[in-house]
């Protein structure tokens, strides 16, 4: 595992005020979060933990927070926990960090990637249907894998991959169900077109209908002339 360090100072004062001075001067507020460790308020520098997160993204990345003010201190390896954004302008405004311990297995989601074309695709018109985009599982810090690779290029219209069929690596256990299907290819959906009448061929009206109107007429005929008005003597 690539070890990636970010530098951070202590900040002992907090409050809406003083946050909005620690951005001014380019850096952001953050807090790291540990089991069993009171929360401790820090501030990074902006540039770095941008240039950072655009190099290695922000998923399950690792980072060792080190303390430039005291040499002393060792770096806490930590997770992402939040990124705070500015609604409008939507630049960084706070992050809270999580400290975790290395020798500790950890229960994250991995993304899943399908490699190469299906030939149910490429040869029959089939589509390849990606049902689970990631997939819990349980591992070290240190073997947590960027992504779960899928080579896709031998499935046929009709075949699924599941949980199981996942090729993990070392140090790496699948919490999702085994037989969850992740991905699958389906055959090409064919458009029904109405047959048209046959030239000349009269249409036939819908039984109901011919029936009510039958009942219709036979009513009209057998209905009696209103009687008249007797005159008057």
């Amino acid at each position: 595992m690539e070890e990636i360090f970010l530098d951070a100072h202590a900040r002992l004062t907090t409050g809406r005020a003083y946050a909005k001075d620690v951005r001014e001067s380019g850096f952001i507020p953050a807090v790291i979060y540990g089991e069993g460790k009171s929360a401790q308020s820090i501030k990074i520098a902006h540039r770095q933990l941008v240039q950072l997160l655009h190099q290695h993204g922000l998923e399950n990345l690792i980072i060792s927070v080190k303390f430039v003010d005291d040499a002393q201190a060792k770096a806490r390896p930590c997770l992402i926990k939040e990124v705070q954004r500015d609604p409008v302008k939507e630049h960084i405004v706070h992050v809270d960090f999580h400290e975790i311990s290395l020798t500790k297995e950890l229960k994250l989601n991995i993304p899943v990637v399908a490699k190469g074309e299906s030939v149910g695709v490429k040869q029959d018109g089939g589509s390849l249907e990606h049902i689970m985009w990631e997939i819990e599982v349980s591992c070290l810090p240190t073997n947590i894998p960027k992504e779960i690779e899928v080579d896709v290029t031998a499935l046929k219209i009709g075949d699924d991959i599941h949980v199981r069929d996942l090729v993990l690596p070392a140090g790496v256990k699948a919490l999702t169900s085994v037989d969850a299907v992740v991905l699958s290819v389906k055959a090409p959906i064919v458009e029904k077109v109405a047959e048209e009448a046959v030239e000349g061929e009269e249409k036939k009206e819908p039984e109901v209908i011919k029936e009510k109107k039958e009942v219709a007429e036979e009513g009209k005929e057998g209905k009696a002339e209103p009687a008249k008005e007797k005159e008057k003597k």
